[in-house]
């Protein structure tokens, strides 16, 4: 069983290997469910990490259709963490009907080699996830990541058992989204998938002593300034300990 954590800075991906994670996956702007982080980030992570670093390259959050420019920022990311040594670049491209953007998307694979491809929740966006399953395939991604196109994988987990008995190996599927310790156990046995995508985080205060509590930076009055979002050590531990009885 593998355990990959949706990392939001370096910190929380330290902290995911200390948990027992297999893999990192490092995320920015996780509320919209995830960017490319920083390349100051992505160098220090491949750094100080010892365990499997992934990378999502992703421009901005919203859809995924692309333009010309975004897709030469999505380019030029690849490249870069090729020169990093990371292990894998995560990515997905959709046509405006709903369908996979089999051409760029092959272009894409192609460049990132020899690192890992992992085409990411845009797959849960797409009209026919089983016509979308095998144009991945054919292009030659080696992980999908997917909710089964519900909002978390528990409620897709019949479509996700479909798609690991139609994928006939071919591709890993990897069910990720609202997957925590209550849960993990029974969306394993159900749909007998080998891989996971899991955040488990958990909020610290922010050592600041002086506070405007007027101010909100990014104008949702419901996210503190002075509360941070990191993995969890301890949760990955616990989550890895119910793999290994499996």
């Amino acid at each position: 069983m593998l355990l990959e954590i949706c990392a939001n800075s370096v910190e929380s991906s330290l902290a995911a290997e200390k948990g027992g994670a297999d893999r990192v996956e490092l995320c920015d702007n996780l509320l919209e469910g995830g960017t490319t982080p920083s390349f100051g980030a992505i160098k220090q992570a491949r750094r100080l990490l010892t365990i499997k670093l992934h990378v999502i390259i992703r421009p901005r959050g919203g859809d995924f259709l692309y333009n010309p420019t975004e897709l030469e920022i999505i380019k030029h990311d690849i490249k870069e963490c090729k020169n990093q040594g990371i292990d894998g670049v995560v990515f997905g491209i959709l046509k405006p009907d709903g369908s996979i953007d089999k051409n760029i998307c092959s272009q894409l694979v192609d460049l990132s080699y020899p690192m890992k491809t992992t085409f990411h929740r845009a797959f849960d966006m797409v009209k026919n996830p089983f016509e979308s399953l095998y144009d991945l395939i054919s292009i030659g991604f080696d992980i999908l990541l997917t909710s089964g196109l519900q909002n978390k994988a528990d409620q897709g987990s019949e479509l996700i058992t479909e798609l690991i008995d139609k994928s006939d190996n071919k591709i890993d599927i990897m069910p990720g989204s609202g997957i925590n310790e209550e849960n993990i156990l029974q969306i394993a046995k159900k749909t007998r998938a080998k891989n996971f995508h899991v955040s488990l985080r958990k909020t610290i205060d922010s050592n600041m002593i002086f506070r405007n509590e007027y101010i909100k930076m990014g104008g949702v009055q419901n996210i503190s300034e002075f509360q941070n979002s990191i993995t969890d050590e301890l949760r990955v531990k616990k989550i890895k300990d119910i793999l290994k009885a499996i």
